[in-house]
């Protein structure tokens, strides 16, 4: 089975968010979601993926903090196969090599609000629409699993369904918002970070450390 771990970095008035997405087979194996939301018509052949940990660290919490606290979830899935993809959007080049020190190799994604996948050096930009597209997605296909009592499960939940998209009609890019102010996004763009890397692109196996007692 294959891990993807996605990390969205808040800056000073944002919270950071950590993600454990596994890949486990195929949608055909069977597929389930949370009560109370609809399930979609099952693939064929697709992947599915169990969401296996979330984590929201207080707001504030400084980099080396998150590199360590990165570092023992990674070590902590005990698996070759591996890779962590990194929101380097906001927090710049110099926090993004933290990571890369500390030996994490990870992805660094750039999000814009245009609509081409581009790379430069080490980075992918990706248009915001294609992360949250793969993860509705799956989601709505029923190939996204999230136990429901999983800590912060039905605040990810909460976070999906409060998205919505702005146009803008003379440049044609689009913009994701929460519905109400003060609705964050940090635990929805960690698992899309993860979900479309694990959808679109061909992972370098990583290996970490030995396993910790627990997450």
């Amino acid at each position: 089975m294959k891990h993807f771990v996605g990390l969205d970095l808040g800056q000073a008035a944002d919270y950071t968010a950590l993600c454990v997405l596994e890949k486990a087979g195929t949608a055909k194996h069977g597929y389930e979601m949370m009560k109370g939301f609809r399930q979609g018509p099952e693939p064929d052949s697709n992947a599915c993926y169990h969401l296996r940990h979330l984590e929201r660290p207080k707001l504030g919490t400084p980099y080396p903090e998150i590199v360590d606290r990165t570092r023992q979830v990674l070590a902590a899935l005990l698996v070759v196969d591996t890779s962590l993809i990194v929101d380097a959007t906001g927090c710049g080049r110099p926090v993004f090599d933290m990571f890369k020190k500390a030996g994490l190799n990870p992805v660094g994604i750039s999000i814009h609000g245009g609509g081409t996948v581009t790379r430069a050096g080490s980075f992918i930009n990706v248009p915001k629409r294609d992360l949250v597209g793969v993860l509705q997605v799956l989601f709505q296909s029923g190939r996204l699993k999230v136990a429901a009592e999983m800590p912060e499960a039905q605040t990810f939940i909460n976070e999906l369904l409060n998205f919505k998209v702005k146009i803008n009609t003379k440049t044609a890019h689009d913009s994701y918002e929460a519905w109400r102010e003060n609705i964050n996004d940090d635990l929805v763009l960690s698992v899309a970070l993860a979900a479309w890397y694990a959808e679109k692109q061909r992972p370098a196996a990583r290996a970490f450390g030995a396993k910790p007692k627990g997450f």
